[in-house]
């Protein structure tokens, strides 16, 4: 599975992987839904997948000795590590901007404990929705990411809202850190739970639907 993985690493890799990891910045625009850097990490999953289509790159990866459904789940562990490696520099920016900068942000969410979460929960909800038609329909790929960027997208419109309407939103969830930061946690244990589970179900069914798939 590590060489797999390290395959996916060196030979299906899009630019945009890389780039779209830096746009964790965003906790640095005055004013802005911070939640949409994660539809990025969505938007580099399907440009990955485009090129290894054109690519032929899947009948590539099941010419070498290793089982099909192996080939699925490393492709989704390889964007595992890319969307917790975004995660993660969103969490460390919106610590270095809570403790050196006073910019409240107007439009959405602080940065904080809390928008990492959200972005644990959307990338989870992508890669439920995403990978399992894609694995069963490699050619297709348009679909299931359109589905997967409108879920995002009510995601983020939903969390907006959430922060001028919902009470212990607006006065816990959306406030600087280390404020209500119990809370925090436990909404950030609670969003790990939800990526870990709809991920792995992600996994499951991509393996299976792909091990069905006739290339």
């Amino acid at each position: 599975m590590l060489k797999l993985i390290k395959k996916e690493f060196v030979l299906a890799l899009h630019p945009t992987c890389v780039v779209f990891l830096f746009f964790a910045a965003f906790v640095f625009i005055p004013n802005y839904p911070y939640e949409v850097m994660f539809f990025f990490s969505a938007l580099a999953a399907y440009f990955v997948c485009l090129t290894g289509r054109e690519n032929k790159d899947l009948c590539f990866t099941c010419a070498l000795p290793v089982e099909k459904k192996s080939v699925a789940l490393a492709r989704v562990l390889f964007f595992v590590i890319l969307q917790l490696a975004l995660v993660l520099l969103c969490a460390l920016l919106s610590a270095v901007k809570t403790a050196f900068l006073d910019m409240p942000n107007a439009a959405g969410m602080e940065a904080n404990a809390v928008l990492a979460a959200n972005g644990l929960v959307m990338l989870g909800i992508f890669n439920a929705v995403f990978f399992p038609p894609y694995f069963r329909e490699p050619e297709k790929i348009g679909k299931p990411f359109v589905i997967g960027a409108v879920a995002l997208f009510l995601f983020v419109a939903a969390v907006t809202a959430c922060c001028f309407a919902v009470p212990f939103v607006r006065d816990v969830l959306d406030t600087p850190d280390p404020e209500h930061f119990g809370a925090k946690l436990i909404y950030l244990a609670a969003a790990a739970l939800i990526y870990a589970a709809l991920t792995s179900f992600s996994a499951l069914r991509s393996m299976k639907n792909f091990e069905k798939t006739d290339l």
